[in-house]
């Protein structure tokens, strides 16, 4: 496709083919390593020549991106990005079309009919970046030290059970909650997992079949989450269990 395009001689070509595939790289990054050809240039004849539409991501509107995205470590390796997802279909943005093996994977992962963007390669790295920046730092933004936490609770005795079911609309632990249902929807996760062991809290998600540490809250705030779990189950606040399994986990649908 360069070569036809007067982009590269077939002789570069064929030492570029064999460098990428004794370095086990892609011949894209093999080419732009070389810096001879922008990825620009490249993103418009792969477009050319794929009949896929060419877009410059300089344009783009992160608010414009939707809220539930490609599990990140698949964006990352595969160097896809959503686009946007309508019915059954998803425009993703790629920068390699030649990559069928990442375009099935991504279309077996989300279930949809995938429309391909060709994006800069420089810019879409970028992009994917920012995306993944902004997913953990909605994670992050829960973990310990948060000041929303900072509620003064200590360990829960009988005595305060009744104060506890007073505060189980407590509104941190209820934007908390809410905010790490809100991601494990968004992320794909098929249940999730609240820990509390005896000096630290986690809770972790269960994505393609892994379970991931996704946050570390306050271990004060153990009682009141619970409770608040139980509220929004239609479960009895005020009936507790004796476990021999520890961590407790709880799985969401």
């Amino acid at each position: 496709m360069l070569v036809q395009s007067s982009l590269m001689s077939e002789e570069d070509a064929a030492a570029l083919q064999e460098k990428s595939l004794a370095q086990k790289v892609s011949f894209l990054s093999a080419t732009l390593a070389q810096k001879r050809i922008s990825a620009k240039d490249i993103a418009q004849t792969a477009s050319d020549a794929f009949g896929f539409p060419f877009l410059d991501l300089d344009a783009l509107d992160q608010d414009s991106l939707p809220d539930k995205t490609i599990d990140l470590k698949l964006m990352q390796s595969h160097r896809v990005l959503l686009l946007q997802q309508k019915s059954n279909v998803a425009y993703i943005a790629i920068s390699d079309p030649t990559n069928l093996h990442s375009l099935d994977t991504i279309q077996f992962q989300m279930g949809a009919t995938l429309f391909p963007v060709v994006v800069e390669d420089d810019k879409l790295g970028k992009w994917i970046d920012r995306v993944v920046e902004s997913k953990d730092t909605s994670m992050s933004s829960l973990n310990t030290g948060s000041d929303d936490f900072d509620l003064g609770l200590e360990e829960t005795s009988e005595a305060q059970e009744v104060e506890v079911m007073q505060e189980v609309d407590d509104a941190p632990v209820v934007k908390f909650l809410q905010k790490v249902l809100m991601d494990a929807i968004n992320m794909g996760a098929s249940d999730l997992h609240f820990e509390p062991y005896e000096k630290f809290y986690r809770i972790r998600f269960r994505i393609d079949g892994v379970l991931r540490d996704m946050s570390q809250p306050p271990l004060a705030i153990k009682e009141k989450l619970a409770s608040r779990i139980k509220v929004i189950s239609n479960l009895d606040i005020a009936e507790k269990k004796n476990s021999t399994r520890w961590p407790y986990e709880a799985d969401s649908e």
